[in-house]
């Protein structure tokens, strides 16, 4: 059987070479996408973490300050301790206008103040340029734009499956997408959190922020806007 002819063996070593060529590429695209998921599960770690610590550090100083206000620890405020806690704010009311006062921001009915309704109701207003992008982090998220995220939402923005409880088998993805959006749910946890949910979380991190200028800055990273 005779030889094949020379240039029939430089195009089939051509063909060999784009061949490899072209796999390398698809290698190479691989590794970066799996780089890319790999960095999205651990930004969405550290982000949860940074979040809970958060979290945990406004809750002690929340309770640090309700339980001195709270004299006779029933876990509530009623008129005369919101009047004396006013007090230590600078703010002095007489005994019908501390009943007004907690009538009005009493929202359960239940006639004392919890926690939660205490510290809500102190919170100062937000400015429009924390609004507006409290609105934007919440756009990024609400994929399918129905106005209520959920963990299929999520889906479209992160992925989990390199996340280091999803790796050991502590947590499947679902529950690392769950955990995440309870951070921003209301105290029922529905799976669902919608824009007023998403405000009043951030309204309480507002809080501890003195300008438009550092919250601003500090979503725009978190969320990457």
């Amino acid at each position: 059987m005779s030889a094949p002819p020379p240039l029939q063996i430089r195009e089939a070593n051509a063909h060999l070479v784009a061949v490899h060529r072209r796999a390398a590429e698809l290698e190479a695209r691989l590794d970066a996408a799996e780089r890319t998921v790999r960095s999205q599960a651990e930004r969405l770690a550290r982000h949860d973490e940074q979040l809970r610590a958060a979290l945990d550090e406004l809750g002690r100083a929340k309770d640090r300050f309700f339980r001195r206000l709270d004299r006779d620890r029933s876990r509530s405020l009623d008129a005369r301790e919101l009047q004396q806690g006013l007090a230590e704010l600078g703010l002095a009311l007489d005994m019908a206008e501390a009943e007004g006062v907690c009538r009005r921001w009493d929202r359960d009915g239940s006639g004392t103040l919890d926690l939660e309704e205490f510290l809500r109701a102190l919170r100062p207003p937000m400015s429009q340029a924390r609004e507006a992008v409290i609105a934007a982090a919440f756009s990024k998220l609400d994929r399918s734009g129905d106005g209520v995220v959920t963990v299929d939402d999520l889906r479209g923005v992160y992925s989990c499956h390199a996340h280091p409880k999803v790796q050991s088998g502590e947590w499947t993805e679902e529950e690392v997408l769950r955990r995440f959006l309870d951070n921003f749910d209301s105290s029922e946890k529905d799976g669902q959190v919608t824009l007023a949910e998403f405000q009043d979380y951030y309204s309480g991190v507002s809080a501890s922020m003195d300008t438009d200028e550092e919250f601003v800055a500090m979503m725009t990273s978190a969320w990457r806007l």
